[in-house]
């Protein structure tokens, strides 16, 4: 399309030198000349269809029209004005009509870039969450502030066994029981709605209620994602995967709170838990990727807050190679 506006600017450029002539011509060169121009407004025409389907007149007008300031155009075939004014008027017209279909043209390819940058971060995410699925025993519930102690990765079945359990417990409904634990965990009531959403969620997880958790901790991210609290809520719901065994949901949850905000309270704890959760699903590369980008991100907490769970990580991969 860039070297059909190239030829159709050299074809101007060519018909406007030739204007200041064209008195001194005959008047089948002016035919001529007509003709050649009639061409290049019926092909604008055609080539402004192709850019704006429809023929909407929000977008072009019907027919090419004289440059602001000038006198109206002059229909092929009548003879009102000189041969040289009207033809200068006419290539006023497509000048015009050239620069708007140029600057909508660099409008529309910035608008694609853009969308191709996003699919490819969509596939990113996408390809990072599925991987196969490992297993592997994961660490103890605790809140999201205090580092995790992490279990051994020789006992295999735990996370296997607790999710088979929790399909089980979903296909057959929760228990008398299970209802009556649920229900025994309180929902505060402060002047602070989205903390007390989080906090809900968090007693949920910290009894080892991760299905419920998952929901509220996702009602409360979906609810109020600007809260202080979102980045702990994001958190904590890809922990409250992780510990019910999901490591491949667990993983999206933890690369979206980390993505979305490298500096908010929590990004580093998703980070690591992250390169925990490629641990889980077999994927040494992205662990060791995860691991690294930790202590080059966050080498005040790689030595202190969450040192002890970095360490533990970088203890169950081989990243050397």
């Amino acid at each position: 399309m860039a070297g059909r506006f190239s030829r159709l600017r050299a074809t101007c450029a060519a018909l406007v030198a030739a204007g200041f002539v064209v008195g001194m011509v005959p008047g089948a060169a002016q035919a001529q000349v007509d003709d050649r121009i009639n061409r290049i407004e019926t092909q604008l025409r055609a080539l402004q269809r192709v850019v704006f389907p429809g023929g909407d007149e929000r977008f072009f007008e019907p027919e090419i029209t004289a440059a602001p300031g000038q006198s109206q155009v002059r229909q092929p075939g009548t003879t009102s004005g000189t041969a040289l004014t009207d033809m200068l008027v006419r290539l006023d017209a497509i000048e015009a009509q050239l620069t708007r279909l140029t600057a909508s043209t660099e409008v529309n390819d910035n608008a694609l870039s853009l969308l191709e940058a996003r699919i490819v971060a969509m596939e990113e995410r996408a390809a990072l969450a599925q991987q196969p699925t490992g297993v592997i025993n994961m660490p103890a519930d605790r809140p999201a502030d205090q580092p995790a102690a992490l279990a051994s990765a020789d006992q295999p079945q735990q996370p296997a066994s607790a999710a088979a359990t929790a399909a089980t417990t979903a296909a057959a409904g929760p228990t008398p029981e299970r209802l009556a634990g649920v229900q025994a965990i309180t929902k505060p009531a402060t002047d602070d709605a989205g903390d007390d959403e989080y906090t809900y969620g968090f007693r949920l997880w910290d009894a080892k209620f991760y299905p419920e958790a998952q929901q509220q901790l996702a009602l409360f991210v979906e609810r109020y994602p600007d809260h202080w609290r979102t980045t702990y809520g994001r958190n904590l719901l890809g922990r409250a995967f992780l510990d019910a065994g999901d490591a491949r949901r667990a993983a999206t949850h933890f690369f979206e709170n980390y993505q979305s905000d490298k500096q908010a309270a929590r990004a580093p704890d998703s980070l690591l838990y992250l390169a925990e959760s490629m641990i889980a699903l077999g994927d040494t590369s992205r662990a060791c990727i995860a691991l690294a980008e930790f202590g080059d991100t966050y080498p005040a907490l790689a030595t202190g807050r969450l040192q002890a769970q970095y360490d533990a990580n970088r203890g169950r991969v081989d990243c050397a190679n």
